[in-house]
């Protein structure tokens, strides 16, 4: 089997040499270079051709950020953003998510000490399936203002169905899709949203963020007890999140319910219980198959199940598990986007 190929991109010599033996320990992985900023990295990356990029996001000169940006726009390659900001300034790896990287991980919580432990060998799998995600050019990759709008058929005629909640689940490569789809919606937008997306500890509150000053719809963290309003709103952090047939959210920070919380098939399932054909049910790019039995139970009160196209998925498993289970709606970003701008809405059963 070929070496998967890994430039790294860290201003740290020792945090450097720390990751690149990290990395090789099974000798399946090679870093084919080391970089201490973004302005050595990016020139090289056609002369090297590596697998996957891994870039520390706070850099002299050109930071993370921006070099993200140019990747994905120029030469688009798997990329691990490693970032040891804390607190607000972390939006700046939320926004390289949204950019197109694959993942973000906090360097404190990554223990380079000991490549030998199961810590190390979990990380080395999850840059292994990293390094085959699939990853495509966008041209118009550089987030910092609007959110890039959706270049997909919006004209579309209406679709004669009624959607009183639309329930979204994303993981790996999902950030980048969910900031496309929700800035593809208006402000006035009248069906609200809720979103699952799996990401590492410490990153959600700053995709938030980032997400609720780039796109016209407002986005914020899921509240207990809050009406489900138009809007777009992301489970927390260690939390289960539910629509009640009150029409309003909930969240359980207990209950296992497979390996992730939040869950979303636990938010589908709940979409499906109280809103039945009015419930509209959407899978994105990520590994596994979280949201799959949600989507198909959605799909078997009468509502609607959409799973995000292959082509378009940096990782096809979530969308595919939710194929296989019978979602009946494939499609890429742009036209999920439009098929959602074609719904009218149905008030919540609790806002009747």
């Amino acid at each position: 089997m070929t070496a998967l190929r890994v430039l790294i991109c860290d201003d740290s010599p020792a945090y450097a040499a720390a990751l690149r033996q990290m990395l090789e320990h099974d000798g399946d992985i090679e870093v084919c270079a080391t970089f201490g900023s973004a302005e050595e990295a990016l020139p090289a990356l056609s002369r090297l051709e590596p697998g996957l990029v891994t870039m520390d996001i706070e850099l002299p000169g050109m930071d993370g950020l921006k070099a993200v940006e140019d990747i994905m726009s120029a030469r688009p390659l798997p990329i691990l953003v490693l970032s040891g900001e804390l607190g607000y300034p972390s939006d700046r790896a939320a926004a390289a998510l949204a950019a197109g990287a694959l993942e973000a991980l906090a360097k404190n919580d990554l223990d380079l000490r000991d490549p030998a432990s199961a810590a190390g060998a979990a990380f080395r799998q999850r840059v292994r399936v990293l390094g085959r995600a699939h990853v495509i050019r966008h041209p118009r990759a550089r987030l910092s203002g609007r959110t890039a709008r959706l270049s997909g058929r919006s004209a579309r005629p209406r679709t004669a169905r009624r959607a009183s909640v639309i329930g979204v689940c994303a993981s790996t490569g999902g950030p980048h899709i969910l900031a496309r789809l929700l800035g593809a919606l208006p402000a006035d937008y009248p069906v609200p949203l809720l979103v699952v997306q799996h990401m590492a500890t410490g990153f959600t509150d700053g995709l938030v963020r980032w997400l609720d000053q780039t796109a016209r719809l407002p986005i914020g963290l899921a509240v207990a007890g809050a009406r489900a309003d138009p809007g777009a709103w992301v489970a927390p952090e260690g939390a289960h999140l539910t629509l009640a047939a009150t029409g309003r959210l909930v969240l359980d920070r207990h209950t296992e319910a497979g390996p992730h919380r939040p869950s979303g098939d636990v938010l589908l399932s709940s979409i499906a219980a109280i809103a039945g054909r009015a419930g509209v049910a959407i899978v994105l790019s990520g590994m596994g198959g979280d949201g799959a039995a949600g989507a198909a139970a959605v799909r078997d009160r009468g509502g609607l199940a959409i799973a995000q196209d292959e082509q378009s998925s940096a990782v096809f498993g979530m969308p595919k598990a939710a194929i296989d289970l019978g979602a009946e709606i494939v499609l890429p970003p742009a036209d999920i986007a439009a098929f959602l701008l074609g719904l009218d809405c149905e008030p919540l059963p609790g806002a009747r």
